[in-house]
């Protein structure tokens, strides 16, 4: 009968099951908080400028004002059209980092598990 080593059972299971969760957590955590924050960012930005918008719309008294207005309309189109893409490549490229860092973590796991397993087996 083989003796039971629990201190080897207890490393063999941190490092194949709960270390890997564990990292994969942290790592999930983080593109959250990432992205989280840029959204935040954006809806400050969107809503400041939208805001700002009203303002110069009540300041309107005139024919003249509302044309400076509408003139105005064009340039904040074409500003948050620029927003807009630049939230967006941020956002992607969150996701393309998460995506190639799970995929790091997944490769580093497989390989930390394939060893744990031949040290097992000897």
């Amino acid at each position: 009968m083989q003796n039971f080593d629990t201190k080897q059972f207890t490393e063999q299971f941190e490092s194949m099951f709960f270390g890997p969760a564990r990292a994969y957590a942290a790592l999930s955590v983080d593109y959250t908080e990432k992205l989280v924050n840029a959204q935040l960012d954006a809806s400050k930005a969107y809503s400041d400028t939208g805001l700002a918008q009203l303002r110069s719309l009540l300041n309107v008294k005139d024919a003249e004002g509302l044309r400076t207005y509408m003139e105005g309309q064009q340039k904040v189109a074409k500003d948050l059209t620029e927003r807009l893409k630049g939230d967006t490549e941020k956002v992607v490229s969150l996701q393309q980092d998460f995506v190639q860092q799970s995929q790091k973590l997944a490769e580093d796991n497989v390989k930390q598990a394939t060893e744990t397993a031949t040290k097992a087996a000897k």
